[in-house]
C-alpha cells in the first residue's frame, strides 16, 4: 500500500499553487520597471534557478497574473509560451501550467570528504579544527573519569546521564527551563535529524523544508521517500506569508528549518517569526525539527535564543530541537542531541535502539567538559572567525569583483551570487584549478535549482583564501557563458 500510495505522487502535475501576489513577490523587476513578456518569462525562469520558485508549482492563472503585475494577458500568456518552449514550465490542458526544469540540468554529485587535501584548497566542508588546548584538557579530565564507569555495562541508550544534564543546564541558562528527561544524546546531529524523521514520517508523506537546505538532511528526507515541499529563504529572509500557506495548502506532517544562521544563506530568523512560524504548524498538525547546530556561532549578534523559546505554551510540544558540538567544537566529536518532551525523546529513543544501541562513553565524557568550557571556547572561536570571513571577502573582492553576497551575522558560510546560472560547470573547473566547492544545485530542493549561487564557507585559516580567490578566478576564465543545452533560446542569457 505505501509504495502504491508513492507511486501516485509521480504522475501528480502541481504539489501547490501560487497566488499572482506570491509570485510577483518572488519575481525581480527588469530595470525599466515593467514586465514584457521576455522579461516576465526571464524572471520567472531566474527565480525558478534560484530557488525561490519551486519545481511541480502551479503558477497562478494568466489573467490573475496579468493584474497584479498591471500587464496585458497577452503578456502572460507570451511568458508562459516561452518558458515552455525552453522547458521551465509543462501546461496540460485543464490542470494548468506548472514550473519545471529542462532536461539534464541537475546537481552533480557531492564529493566534499573525497581528494588530496595538500593540493587542494577546500571550500565544501564548513567545519573548524578542534580547539586543541580544550579538547586536550577535555579528555584528561573524561580519561580520570573514565574508571569510575568502566564498572558498569556502558551502554546508555539515552546518553551518559552526565551529559544530559550538562546539555539541560545549557538550554535553562540560554532562557528555555529544560529537563535531562528531554534530552537524547546522538551520535552527531544528523543521527538527531534521521531519527527525527524516522519518527514523525514515512514514506509518501509530505514534509516542508527550506530552499536552499542543508543537504544531508534533504537526503535524508529523500531517503525516508516524503513528498519535500520547499519554501524559499531569500535575501531578505523568511516569508511568513509564504511559509503559512505552504503550511496550510500541504499541510505537511513535519517541517524542517535551520532558524540559526541559516546554512547556506546565513540567515537569522526573528524571534517574532520563530512564533509566527510555530503557530501556523501548529494549525496545521505539522511537527517542526528544528536544527539549532550553528546557533553557538554568532559572529556580529548576540546568540539567539532557543526557538522553542518564541513558542507559545503547547505548541512547544510540537517542536522537536537538535543540537551538536560540530560546529561549535570539532566535527570529530560526533556528540550531537534532541530536546524535545519526555514522552518524545522515549519515542527517539526507541526508534535509536533497533540501529545503534548508545554511543561511545568516551566521547560523551569529553563532551561533559567540552560543554563546561563553552564560555572561554566561543569568544575565541567568534573572533578567529571574523577574521576569516574578512580574509575571505577581501579575496573574493579583489580578484572576483563581480560576484556579490550579504555578510551573514554568523554561521560559517557566504552564500554567494554568481549573477548567472554557471554554478555547476565552474565547481567542476575549480575543482581541476586545485579548489573544491560546492555549486548551489546541492543545496536545492529540487534538482537544477540555485544554479547562479555558490556556498563558500570561511572555516579554514585566513592565509587559505588568497589562493582559493586566484584559482577561482582562472576557473572561471573559462567556464561557459551559461548552460550547454542547445535547446535554450537566446534570450535565456
Amino acid at each position: 500500500m505505501a509504495e502504491a500510495r508513492v507511486a501516485r505522487t509521480v504522475v501528480h502535475t502541481a504539489d501547490r499553487t501560487l497566488t499572482g501576489r506570491q509570485l510577483a513577490a518572488l519575481l525581480t523587476r527588469p530595470p525599466e520597471g515593467r514586465f514584457g513578456y521576455r522579461e516576465l518569462a526571464r524572471a520567472v525562469r531566474e527565480a525558478l534557478l534560484d530557488g525561490r520558485v519551486a519545481l511541480r508549482l502551479r503558477l497562478p492563472a494568466e489573467r490573475e497574473l496579468a493584474a497584479v503585475l498591471a500587464v496585458s494577458r497577452t503578456t502572460v500568456t507570451g511568458a508562459y509560451d516561452l518558458l515552455r518552449e525552453s522547458g521551465y514550465a509543462h501546461s496540460r490542458r485543464g490542470a494548468g501550467t506548472w514550473t519545471a526544469l529542462p532536461d539534464g540540468q541537475a546537481p552533480s554529485s557531492l564529493a566534499a570528504f573525497l581528494g588530496d587535501a595538500d593540493a587542494t584548497v577546500d571550500l565544501a566542508l564548513a567545519a573548524l579544527e578542534a580547539p586543541t588546548e580544550e579538547l586536550t584538557e577535555a579528555l584528561a579530565a573524561a580519561s580520570a573519569e573514565l574508571p569510575r564507569l568502566a564498572r558498569s555495562q556502558g551502554y546508555h541508550p539515552y546518553g551518559l546521564p552526565e551529559l544530559r544534564s550538562a546539555i539541560a543546564d545549557r538550554y535553562t541558562r540560554r532562557g528555555l527551563p529544560t529537563l535531562p528527561e528531554q534530552i537524547l544524546v546522538t551520535t552527531g546531529a544528523q543521527q538527531a535529524v534521521s531519527l527525527a524523521l524516522a519518527l514523525l514520517g514515512g514514506p509518501g508523506d509530505r514534509a516542508l523544508a527550506e530552499n536552499p537546505s542543508y543537504p544531508n538532511a534533504l537526503d535524508a528526507m529523500r531517503g525516508r521517500r516524503l513528498r519535500v515541499t520547499p519554501v524559499p529563504v531569500m535575501e531578505a529572509g523568511w516569508d511568513s506569508g509564504l511559509v503559512d500557506a505552504a503550511l496550510r495548502q500541504t499541510a505537511p506532517r513535519l517541517a524542517y528549518l535551520i532558524p540559526d544562521f541559516h546554512n547556506p544563506t546565513g540567515q537569522l530568523m526573528p524571534d517574532a517569526q520563530r512564533g509566527e512560524v510555530a503557530r501556523s504548524a501548529h494549525a496545521t498538525g505539522t511537527w517542526l525539527v528544528v536544527d539549532e547546530t550553528l546557533t553557538d556561532i554568532a559572529l556580529d549578534v548576540p546568540a539567539p535564543r532557543p526557538f522553542v523559546a518564541s513558542a507559545r505554551a503547547g505548541v512547544s510540544d510540537q517542536i522537536i530541537s537538535v543540537g551538536s558540538l560540530s560546529k561549535s567544537c570539532w566535527g570529530g566529536l560526533r556528540v550531537g542531541w534532541i530536546r524535545a518532551t519526555s514522552r518524545v525523546v522515549t519515542e527517539l529513543a526507541r526508534v535509536r535502539v533497533t540501529a545503534d544501541l548508545a554511543g561511545s562513553v568516551l566521547d560523551q565524557l569529553v563532551a561533559v567538559e567540552l560543554i563546561d568550557r563553552l564560555d572561554t571556547i566561543l569568544p575565541r572561536r567568534a573572533e578567529e572567525l571574523r577574521l576569516r570571513r574578512d580574509a575571505l571577502t577581501t579575496a573574493l573582492a579583489r580578484h572576483l569583483p563581480d560576484w556579490h553576497w550579504t555578510q551573514p551575522p554568523g554561521g560559517l558560510c557566504l552564500w554567494i551570487d554568481l549573477g548567472r546560472p554557471i554554478a555547476s560547470s565552474l565547481a567542476a573547473r575549480a575543482l581541476r584549478h586545485g579548489v573544491r566547492v560546492e555549486g548551489g544545485a546541492r543545496f536545492g530542493v529540487d534538482p537544477g535549482t540555485h544554479e547562479h549561487r555558490l556556498r563558500i564557507p570561511f572555516a579554514l585559516p585566513a592565509d587559505r583564501y588568497e589562493t582559493a580567490a586566484e584559482r577561482l578566478a582562472a576557473a572561471l576564465e573559462g567556464a561557459p557563458p551559461r548552460f550547454s543545452d542547445p535547446a535554450l533560446p537566446d534570450w535565456v542569457a
